[in-house]
């Protein structure tokens, strides 16, 4: 029996495993001011803060749907408000999907979040050095 449970939290750790690879390391995201109507971009590395007027976004994680898959996007998301003369209050902790902004969304009367998309910066790509080398005669030398 033990040797069947064990067996089994293997499997399962092997097929989670993957999905952790997964995940960017960049958030970005779309801010909406209800008031003014002005619509703002706004980027997030994971585990950093970003404030839009009064809210402090977190982003703790960011999935990328692989290209083979439907596009999708989600991302873990702390959205804190800052009043003046009060403590921060917690507006919103969840998961908020690209495909589907109204399946998990900020209910805030003044501003609205939204996923737009999660990447990964590309490493410094580096030009790899190539050597041609001249292809052999063909010409017969009689």
């Amino acid at each position: 029996m033990r040797l069947s449970i064990f067996t089994g939290l293997n499997l399962l750790i092997f097929a989670i495993a993957p999905a952790y690879s997964d995940y960017e390391s960049v958030t970005l995201l779309e801010a909406l001011d209800k008031i003014t109507g002005n619509v703002f971009k706004l980027e997030a590395a994971i585990d950093s803060e970003v404030q839009f007027r009064r809210l402090r976004i977190r982003p703790r994680k960011c999935f990328k749907a692989p290209p083979e898959q439907p596009p999708e996007n989600a991302a873990f998301l702390e959205i804190r408000e800052i009043r003046p003369d009060l403590n921060a209050v917690q507006l919103f902790t969840g998961w908020m999907f690209s495909s589907s902004p109204g399946l998990s969304t900020l209910e805030h009367p003044i501003y609205d979040v939204i996923v737009l998309d999660c990447y990964s910066p590309a490493a410094s790509a580096s030009v790899p050095s190539v050597t041609i080398e001249p292809l052999p005669s063909t010409i017969s030398k009689e």
